[in-house]
């Protein structure tokens, strides 16, 4: 990837509160025109590295650069470009959305109304408002308040948009409406967007980082992520006295993580492999070695992205236990 293919690129970004560590030498690159999932658990460092992207704070070691621009030294230049939008919009009650859009304009742009009102129009439609464009913000759901957020955030042409948790609170039908809205924007702008739904990441994005305890450990491709974690994962479904077979499981030197979980008399195994032909050969031999164990099912599956995320951030909890 060219430095110029880059909208956001970091080396060792890092960010220190007294003696708390809030963010770990984060290396970034982000592509122009794709869809960034900035992944990780609540207290990961997302928001710490957001703010040092805006010029909102000052990094304690490394540097980054957003279009080129020094995040310290041209901050000013960076929010130029940029549109925010906060995990929780607020709005003026009574407004409709389009007073609200265009309240947001005259902060942008002077000149003809009538384009003024275009864009806003634009904008409306873009975001699937146009049948609640002029009714009261108050009877707005929520889904629709953050679809009005991402309208309100881009509605100035940025060059970036950055979205905190765009989806955290939102029903099914709300998250869908929004990913939709997303999905659109990606030919007009470059998406950054922190969240922890998994699922919704695995959808719409083209590229995905993962922080833990402020540190980066894993930025791919999506797609790269999911099929070369290095691991294959083996579901096995028992009936009896695990106890012992989990044991051996977890002590064979190909076998990376077990996980158990025990529903109406039956235990859901998920083992992590770094041989899938080993496991292939012994895993299913070795559970039924066991005395009284008796498999019902047995089977290769692929990761998806909350197994790898759990793998890599949770995987030490879990472990060969």
């Amino acid at each position: 990837m060219k430095n110029n293919d880059l909208v956001i690129e970091t080396h060792g970004l890092g960010k220190a509160y007294k003696k708390v560590q809030a963010l770990k030498s984060l290396d970034l690159k982000v592509a122009e025109h794709s869809i960034f999932g900035f992944l990780g658990p609540n207290g990961a460092g997302k928001t710490t590295a957001i703010k040092l992207l805006l010029g909102l704070a000052r990094p304690t070691s490394g540097s980054g650069s957003v279009f080129g621009f020094d995040i310290q030294r041209q901050s000013v230049e960076i929010r130029q470009r940029v549109g925010y939008l906060a995990q929780d919009p607020r709005y003026y009650e009574s407004m409709t959305a389009r007073d609200t859009l265009r309240f947001t304009l005259g902060f942008f742009f002077e000149g003809p109304k009538d384009k003024i009102e275009e864009r806003i129009e634009e904008t409306i439609e873009l975001v699937g408002l146009a049948d609640k464009a002029d009714r009261p913000i108050r009877g707005f759901s929520g889904g629709e308040r953050q679809r009005l957020g991402i309208a309100q955030a881009q509605v100035n042409y940025p060059d970036l948009l950055i979205l905190d948790e765009p989806a955290a609170s939102l029903d099914p039908m709300g998250r869908h409406d929004v990913l939709e809205v997303m999905e659109r924007l990606r030919k007009y702008t470059t998406i950054f967007y922190s969240t922890h739904i998994l699922e919704d990441v695995q959808r719409v994005s083209d590229t995905v980082c993962i922080l833990n305890r402020g540190e980066l450990v894993a930025q791919a491709p999506i797609q790269e992520l999911l099929a070369g974690s290095g691991m294959v994962l083996f579901r096995l479904q028992t009936r009896g006295d695990i106890q012992q077979a989990r044991s051996l499981i977890a002590g064979q030197p190909w076998v990376t993580t077990v996980q158990v979980e025990h529903s109406n008399g039956r235990a859901e195994w998920q083992v992590s492999v770094s041989d899938p032909n080993a496991a292939e050969d012994l895993l299913l031999d070795l559970v039924m070695s066991s005395p009284g164990v008796k498999v019902t099912s047995f089977g290769q599956s692929k990761y998806d992205l909350e197994e790898v995320f759990m793998t890599l951030v949770g995987g030490n909890s879990h472990g060969k236990q």
